[in-house]
Parts: structure tokens; C-alpha cells; sequence
């Protein structure tokens, strides 16, 4: 199949690129979405890109998911959880999942941008269903596992447009 001809769907795991990005640079680090969606896509048919985001209590980011839906991004946003300790939980590994077996039937190409090795299975089973999985994150902080489970692995560190400070 021709390039230009592959349908590609984006599922973007925010708090993963987020922490990834502040650890690996520093707290002032941040994703550049535009150069992430752009190089996902490449010179393929854009199908449909997710963004997966925890809406945190107290900070207004109204701002940022304006931004990723002029992006041509779809925002999905839930509010982490208070566990009896007093700490907080969030992920999305549950409805990346779904979401992406949803549209599955759609799409020749999924592209994962996380580095989380939870993905794996998912990776597996999306590839049994005939559909191309490439991964994108930051290579120190993806699972080995799953840039070994992915048809591709593209590392978001390999130049610097993707991290603004």
C-alpha cells in the first residue's frame, strides 16, 4: 500500500510524554504537539488522533486543551482519582485500549505515542488484527518490551522539536 494511501489513527498519552519530557530535560520541559502530530502522520491519510489528558483539580488548562483541539486533536479528559492514602491515580491505559480496538477495523496504522509497557499486549493484539503498530516516546523512558512489540519504534528524542523549553 502506498504512503499517502495508509489511514492513520493517534493516541496520545499525555501524562506519560509529560513526566517522560520533565524528567529526561527539566520541569520547564513541554511536549510540542504540532511536531509530534506532524511526524506521526508523516505523508499518511490522518484518520483520527486522540489525546489522552488528566484534568487536575484547581489548574486551569482550558488554555492547553484549546490548543490540541486547534491541533486537530480530540481531548479526552478525566480527573484523577483520590486513593484512601491521599494520594492521586490516573491513567487512561483503559480507554487507550478500547479506543484503539474500537477503530482498529479503520485504520492500516496506529501510531501509540507512550513508552508505557502496559501497552504491549495491546500492541500484540492490534497487530493480530492485521493493523501496523508504531510506538513513539521518549527512548529513555520506553519499555524495551514495547519498542520491541512495535512494528516501528520512533523516539521522540532523536531531535530536539519535540521538547520546548
Amino acid at each position: 500500500m502506498m504512503l499517502s494511501a495508509q489511514r492513520v489513527g493517534v493516541f496520545v498519552d499525555a501524562q506519560n510524554l509529560y513526566h517522560s519530557a520533565k524528567g529526561i530535560y527539566d520541569p520547564e520541559a513541554m511536549v510540542d504537539y504540532r511536531a509530534l502530530l506532524e511526524q506521526a502522520v508523516a505523508d499518511r491519510a490522518l484518520i483520527r488522533a486522540i489525546v489522552y489528558v488528566i484534568d487536575i483539580v484547581g489548574v486551569d488548562q482550558k488554555a492547553f486543551f484549546e490548543v490540541l483541539h486547534r491541533l486537530g486533536f480530540d481531548v479526552r479528559a478525566k480527573p484523577a482519582r483520590l486513593l484512601p492514602d491521599g494520594s492521586r491515580k490516573a491513567d487512561w491505559d483503559m480507554g487507550i485500549a478500547m479506543d484503539t480496538i474500537a477503530l482498529s477495523d479503520k485504520l492500516d496504522v496506529i501510531v501509540l505515542v507512550s513508552g508505557d509497557g502496559d501497552f504491549v499486549d495491546l500492541v500484540r493484539f492490534l497487530q493480530a488484527r492485521g493493523v501496523r503498530v508504531e510506538v513513539m516516546a521518549f527512548r529513555e523512558t520506553t519499555a524495551t518490551m514495547l519498542k520491541e512489540a512495535a512494528d516501528h519504534f520512533q523516539p521522540l528524542d532523536d531531535t530536539a522539536i519535540h521538547v520546548r523549553r
